[in-house]
């Protein structure tokens, strides 16, 4: 283990700090503005969800075009672009006034920092790793832990000893100056797939290598794709929303936001473990487990509101995540091969956007016509054990026509 760690800790590292600086494009980071931007804006719970919603659409149709630029060329070339249009999305939120710029603004940050920079990390893991797949995608998913973890604190202090749209004018210059030499320098050599430990090999191609449009006729794809998107909904719509739950449940700012940090431990926690079981198990088997934890996090939300629930929460979701995270990472080339993989990465990656978008706007309206969110949170949570059921019967399917084609 310690071995595989040193000798790919580069690429490791790059992939890593590509999901970091993912969070300046992140929900869980733009909805800590959430009040603010309303404010500036004057925006309604609903109107902010459709402008984010508006946005984040545009972003999912952008994907599946751009998302090919990692299939022509290099890692290194493709996070110079992304992380260029990053820090432009991050300086046009500190200038902003007019809502029209707003939409740009989101649109630019939903494409560039959840999209692509995620986008970018997880087709480079997928592809040049075989044997130790599940280890290489759950260590380069810690970055988003990371973030969860330090730049709400962080940034938010920035923004008492500044202004909010001050904090943005750093994250520009923190992807600059910081994130963009030194993913380029870890990027810049191109590793080689290995096949199995010690053997290398110039391509990374086993079992049939399947195209976007034959992935997109597969309905084992499509039954798939009801739980695996779903927490790119439920998750954006929570993290949306916080500041409605913090006032509406009377919890404390400081204690919710510094509770993320557990979320962040028991996320990368999990997720390493999930690594190994997936280069052990393979990701298919691990594909139902996510949505139990899911399930039990909305439905406590639903019910409860003492203090203590904001932990056992973040635990159950993070359990959720660090699950999803790495399954989700190996899942496709494992299913469908790696040949094709920028082409079709990036259509998941825009479903899971799409999904990201229509969270905030259904859920947000529905609150602007009366119906709570905690309301909305328990029938999500019967959602997830149903869907619990099929993808376990999807899992299964998958498994059995894994196992056929190596027969």
């Amino acid at each position: 283990m310690f071995h595989f760690y040193r000798e790919n800790a580069r690429w490791l590292l790059g992939g890593m700090l590509l999901t970091l600086f993912s969070a300046f494009g992140q929900t869980s980071f733009i909805s800590i503005w959430g009040g603010e931007i309303r404010e500036a804006y004057q925006l309604s719970h609903g109107e902010f969800g459709r402008v984010y919603m508006i946005a984040t659409l545009a972003s999912a149709m952008t994907l599946p075009v751009l998302g090919r630029l990692v299939d022509v060329t290099s890692v290194a070339r493709s996070a110079v672009i992304v992380i260029t249009m990053l820090a432009l999305a991050c300086l046009l939120m500190a200038v902003s006034r007019h809502v029209a710029l707003l939409v740009l603004t989101i649109y630019l940050l939903r494409l560039f920092g959840q999209g692509m920079m995620t986008h970018t990390s997880m087709t480079a893991m997928g592809r040049w790793y075989v044997a130790n797949r599940g280890k290489a995608v759950s260590l380069a998913s810690i970055g988003h832990n990371c973030s969860e973890a330090v730049f709400p604190t962080l940034f938010v202090a920035l923004a008492l000893a500044t202004s909010w749209r001050g904090a943005w004018y750093i994250a520009a210059g923190a992807l600059m100056l910081v994130a963009l030499p030194l993913i380029v320098a870890l990027m810049r050599v191109e590793r080689v797939a290995r096949t199995k430990p010690g053997e290398i090999s110039t391509e990374n191609e086993i079992g049939r290598q399947w195209t976007r449009g034959e992935m997109l006729r597969d309905p084992l794809f499509w039954l798939a794709c009801i739980g695996v998107f779903s927490p790119s909904f439920i998750g954006t719509s929570i993290f949306f929303h916080q500041d409605y739950l913090i006032e509406t449940n009377g919890w404390d700012q400081q204690v919710y936001y510094g509770s993320f940090f557990l979320m962040a431990v028991t996320t990368v926690t999990t997720g390493l473990l999930t690594g190994f079981a997936i280069d052990r198990w393979g990701a298919i088997r691990m594909l139902p487990l996510f949505m139990l934890p899911l399930g039990g996090a909305c439905l406590l939300l639903a019910y409860f509101s003492a203090p203590v629930v904001i932990f056992v929460f973040m635990v159950l979701f993070g359990f959720s995540a660090g699950l999803s995270q790495p399954v989700f990472g190996a899942l496709w080339p494992e299913v469908y091969g790696t040949r094709h993989l920028g082409a079709m990465r990036s259509i998941t990656v825009s479903f899971m956007v799409f999904m990201s978008a229509a969270g905030p706007g259904v859920t947000g309206q529905l609150i602007d016509w009366g119906v709570p969110f905690q309301q909305q949170l328990f029938g999500i949570a019967l959602f997830c054990f149903a869907t619990f059921a099929l993808m376990m019967l999807a899992a299964k399917k998958m498994e059995l026509r894994h196992r056929a084609q190596f027969a």
